[in-house]
């Protein structure tokens, strides 16, 4: 039987720092109705006296699993959050949340710094301005909090290394989670489902993205629009990739000359399909073929 409440605070040394991400708190509290909040006082900066804000120097991902509450921060207006939603908090922006005194709640935290975390949030997969996440019920997300917990306990040599990527793990989680609810049409997926399967069944054809579009029924400018959102590329660039990976197989898994392969994906000449595979890879055919060969 977990008790009411569990928490760490860690230590970490110089070649934790290096590995560009370290783990500092990681820890739970399970909060009953009408309950205090939290369930004791927390050192330093990590000091918490809600609805008064608090402001800390490093990231920490929440996730509540049962009960609902409140949340506001500098960048967010206060709002209602219920069980299923993670919270992401950033370093030097000001927040403050709690259990609904009704319901109290469960939460799992795991607070967190480093170079890889902010090349995300530079790059915008996370973004102060939607610090919330409604990815529902997850026992492998919850499963994930617990081995950090229980690693950080036993504190083995390079544990810190373990952890801080089941944090990458985590919000890899979140991400992808994210990403998908945007896309709750299944006709959508479906289309795009079968987008894909035209485009790699035909890599060594002709057939165009507005091509793909025509055979879906979609009109091309709304089809190469959900199709990037739902991707990251454009058809077109979608099936440049994979005729990459299909100049590979070929170079590594057959006899044919470079001439042979530069027709088999219709390319015009072997010096066309050399420069377009040189500009994708960093390597000629030639070059790559006797690479492989080695």
């Amino acid at each position: 039987m977990m008790s009411n409440e569990q928490l760490r605070y860690l230590t970490i040394n110089a070649m934790d720092e290096e590995w560009g991400i370290v783990v500092t708190t990681v820890g739970y509290q399970f909060i009953q109705p009408q309950s205090h909040y939290p369930l004791s006082r927390h050192p330093g900066q990590y000091d918490f006296s809600p609805p008064s804000p608090r402001t800390l120097n490093e990231y920490q991902l929440i996730y509540i699993t049962k009960g609902n509450g409140f949340f506001a921060s500098q960048s967010v207006k206060r709002q209602k959050i219920g069980e299923g939603t993670v919270i992401l908090l950033f370093p030097g922006e000001w927040h403050s949340y709690c259990p609904d005194s009704a319901t109290g709640w469960n939460e799992y935290w795991v607070g967190f710094r480093g170079l890889h975390i902010d090349r995300r949030v530079e790059r915008q997969f996370f973004t102060r301005e939607e610090p919330l996440f409604h990815i529902g019920h997850s026992a492998t997300i919850v499963g994930l909090y617990e081995d950090i917990l229980e690693l950080a306990k036993q504190e083995k040599t390079g544990y810190q290394q373990m952890i801080s990527s089941i944090v990458l793990h985590i919000m890899g989680a979140v991400y992808y989670k994210k990403k998908n609810s945007l896309f709750q049409s299944s006709y959508l997926e479906g289309k795009i489902f079968e987008a894909k399967k035209l485009i790699k069944d035909d890599l060594e054809g002709v057939l165009s993205p507005e091509d793909v579009a025509a055979e879906l029924g979609l009109g091309y400018s709304w089809f190469r629009r959900m199709f990037k959102e739902y991707t990251g590329v454009s058809p077109a660039q979608y099936r440049l990739q994979y005729k990459i990976l299909r100049a590979r197989e070929l170079l590594t898994d057959t006899s044919l000359n470079i001439s042979e392969v530069a027709y088999a994906l219709h390319f015009e000449n072997a010096g066309q399909f050399s420069t377009f595979f040189k500009k994708k890879t960093g390597s000629t055919p030639g070059e790559f073929r006797r690479l492989i060969k080695q």
